[in-house]
């Protein structure tokens, strides 16, 4: 398997797994803890976190499929940069916690990189 499906297939993968687990399977405390940082209801968080899970599901399967197009990986990484700066705004005390989203992020950017750089190569190479 080359660098570039295995980037492809942990960034995707991770999207899945962390739409599917701790959103919709079971709602994971610190999800709870994120959504709450809104001051949203206790029903709102509940359906704003499965429609959360729902999307990352789908991002995953969409960067998964169409992994060489150029702007859904861009969008990749600008959401990865999006949640994590996020994170640091609205629970920062989550960022030295253990499987912080401080190094889940940054590696999965690192990979998206990887894919970006490979779509570029790809690109000039026609």
């Amino acid at each position: 398997m080359s660098p570039i499906q295995i980037a492809r297939i942990i960034v995707s993968f991770s999207w899945i797994y962390h739409g599917l687990f701790p959103k919709l399977v079971h709602i994971a405390p610190l999800e709870k803890q994120m959504t709450a940082s809104f001051v949203f209801s206790a029903e709102y968080s509940y359906l704003i976190t499965k429609a959360a899970g729902v999307g990352e599901i789908l991002f995953g399967i969409t960067l998964l499929l169409f992994y060489r197009h150029k702007p859904l990986v861009v969008l990749n990484i600008l959401a990865l940069i999006g949640l994590l700066s996020f994170v640091a705004l609205m629970q920062a005390q989550l960022l030295i916690e253990a499987f912080n989203p401080v190094t889940t992020n940054i590696s999965l950017i690192a990979l998206s990189v990887i894919l970006l750089s490979n779509n570029l190569a790809e690109t000039s190479a026609r």
